[in-house]
């Protein structure tokens, strides 16, 4: 039973308006069965953004004149919470992770290794490129990205983003999360994005 010093407090409070703060309500969770679902993170950072050349070949035999975008980035990582921690992945990892690819491909001129129109070759510190046996291109070596994509869409970039991605959380033995989804954006508004289920040997 409250003294009377308590209930002189708790007429106080009354009198002046003051409602004592109350506990939160109780919520009844569901049971996590081995930490595999239910729960999806997003990093969508400012600094996640490379600036880079690139061309595309399009159909009819015709081939893009080299252009650049400022590309934008953003990651999700779905699945259930780690059994210690508490969270699906930590953000700053996962930030971390994403700003080392994305400062591979910043300020790089972008080729694609596996397009069949496409010979790509490297030869005393020279890139070249030609297109249809014609050379079209020649770079200085050190400022291109061979990238193992036929193309050099946003739609490849954010499907190799996220087999760089996928590698990286694998090694990290991260058996928790269930897929992963990778959005690159080349212009504001224009974007693409690629997402893979993880499946764990």
């Amino acid at each position: 039973m409250a003294g009377g010093r308590d209930r002189a407090r708790s007429r106080e409070t009354r009198a002046a308006g003051i409602t004592a703060p109350t506990a939160a309500p109780r919520v009844i969770f569901p049971p996590m069965t081995g930490f595999r679902s239910g729960f999806k993170v997003s990093v969508r950072k400012e600094d996640l953004v490379f600036a880079a050349a690139h061309f595309i070949t399009l159909p009819g035999h015709r081939c893009e004149s080299l252009h650049g975008h400022n590309y934008r980035t953003a990651v999700e990582i779905s699945g259930g919470l780690g059994p210690e921690a508490w969270y699906v992945y930590d953000f700053v990892a996962l930030k971390q992770l994403m700003r080392r690819l994305t400062n591979e491909l910043d300020h790089k001129v972008l080729l694609p290794t596996t397009n069949p129109s496409l010979a790509v070759q490297e030869q005393l510190g020279t890139t070249t490129v030609s297109y249809d046996g014609h050379e079209r291109y020649s770079f200085p070596a050190g400022d291109c990205v061979m990238l193992p994509i036929p193309n050099t869409t946003v739609e490849m970039l954010a499907q190799y983003l996220a087999g760089r991605v996928r590698d990286a959380l694998k090694a990290t033995g991260a058996a928790h999360l269930t897929s992963i989804q990778i959005e690159v954006e080349e212009n504001f508004g224009q974007s693409a994005a690629y997402r893979e289920e993880l499946v764990w040997d």
